[in-house]
């Protein structure tokens, strides 16, 4: 397997990248300690994923003689914005990995089951252990479920082989992923990208896999035995307008052919075919030497059995009806939905999570001392999007889609530049780690 091509960085560069990742860092970062608030409250978090490790470290601080539990089976913590950098060979599966208790503060207890299920009426949790936690305050916090059985003929044991990537499932399977698009770079033939219709954690990363194994097989000089193919089911490249038209020009310069419309319902392996469902509902194959799978994502089914999720909006999905601005449950006001699960229009990347976990713990404590809440989410989604090894743009936008760039006037967000690709490879993972502390 070939070695990608890293960057020098000078002096002058280190330098620029040590104040630019402190200024990232820094970013949305908490301002100075309040003040404790005594309570005897009892808050079960459901999810140590990034937004209920954060918001165990925030609320153990701010509050004083709480009981926080936190619930969650993975004894692993993923850094899941580093598997697309895994999945093109960038970084060894072991770059995104963990212990989950390595984040944890003293005085939160961990119980590494499962939530089986939840009683927003009686105001308990069962654990897959059989553990029955009462709650005054409940965070649901999971994460989301890859549905890869809606592929059909498609497994994640198939990864690796057989031209087949997937690199939502794991650093186990970025990698494996990066082991078959590693032979695609070099062998050549038709590469087919895919993106599900449902909601999706980092609706960027389909593209950034795109535009990076692209870049690769330039750099191998192989590009020209080699035909790319992004097929979506959305109208567009992107969820906001200009990014869209800007990801569809670059895709045009290097072409990157586009099958829009197009949703992906069957692999078959041993015949290197896809197919997929065009807008008219008829069927499209597309034969393939690599395909990158992205299955459809849903909420788990304890969020889908316990009441918690919208009856009206994303009825496949079972995404929590949550208010969009303070994250708290429209019917249940003891439950706020933190990170993938929360049931609103944008938020389903960390960098989100950054800011949705303050406007959670405003909530909160404001809760438990009986006043209103001051804090709320305006939708802030950050997407470094990868277009090169070594070139990114820094896409932060919010509900309504407007750019809400965090440099303005330094870094051009729909500029494709080094600073921006050092944000996604270098900084961003000392922000992450602050957040998981619940400092920034």
């Amino acid at each position: 397997m070939k070695e990608i091509p890293r960057f020098s960085t000078t002096r002058r560069g280190f330098l620029t990248l040590a104040a630019g990742g402190a200024a990232f860092a820094s970013v949305g970062s908490s301002t100075p300690a309040k003040a404790q608030v005594a309570t005897n409250a009892r808050i079960v978090i459901i999810g140590a994923g990034a937004g209920g490790t954060a918001l165990a470290n925030r609320v153990s601080r701010r509050l004083d003689g709480a009981s926080i539990t936190l619930i969650d089976p993975r004894k692993s913590h993923l850094y899941q914005p580093g598997l697309s950098l895994v999945a093109a060979g960038l970084k060894p599966a072991n770059y995104v990995v963990s212990k989950t208790t390595d984040w944890l503060p003293s005085g939160v207890t961990l119980i590494e089951e499962a939530a089986a299920a939840i009683d927003p009426i009686q105001k308990t949790v069962e654990t897959s252990g059989g553990q029955t936690l009462e709650y005054d305050f409940l965070v649901v916090a999971p994460g989301l479920v890859l549905d890869h059985d809606a592929i059909d003929g498609f497994s994640i044991d198939l990864v690796g082989e057989n031209g087949i990537g997937a690199l939502y499932a794991g650093p186990d399977y970025a990698a494996r992923t990066w082991a078959a698009a590693s032979r695609f770079t070099e062998e050549g033939g038709v590469g087919v990208f895919t993106r599900p219709a449902t909601e999706m954690k980092c609706a960027g990363a389909p593209l950034k896999h795109t535009f990076l194994i692209d870049d690769i097989t330039r750099r191998a000089g192989n590009r020209g035995k080699a035909e790319f193919i992004y097929a979506a089911p959305q109208g567009g490249l992107f969820g906001v307008p200009i990014v869209a038209e800007k990801v569809r020009m670059l895709f045009g310069d290097r072409g990157i052919d586009t099958r829009m419309r197009h949703t992906l319902k069957a692999i078959e392996p041993g015949q290197k075919r896809a197919t997929f469902e065009d807008k008219d509902g008829f069927d499209v194959e597309i034969d393939y030497d690599y395909i990158h799978v992205i299955p459809p994502q849903r909420a788990p089914e304890v969020i889908r059995q316990s009441g918690l999720s919208w009856s009206d909006k994303w009825t496949d999905q079972g995404w929590v009806e949550a208010d969009k601005a303070t994250l708290r449950h429209m019917r249940y006001p003891e439950i706020w939905a933190l990170g993938d699960v929360a049931g609103v229009p944008k938020g389903k990347t960390a960098a989100s999570v950054k800011w949705q976990v303050p406007v959670v713990e405003d909530g909160i404590v404001a809760a438990i001392r009986g006043v209103e809440p001051s804090e709320t989410y305006n939708g802030y989604t950050s997407c470094p999007l990868i277009t090169k090894v070594g070139r990114a743009m820094l896409i932060e936008f919010d509900y309504d889609n407007n750019l809400t760039p965090s440099f303005p006037g330094v870094i051009a967000p729909l500029e494709e530049l080094w600073i921006s690709w050092l944000m996604k490879e270098v900084a961003l993972k000392a922000t992450y780690n602050a957040m998981l502390r619940g400092r920034a």
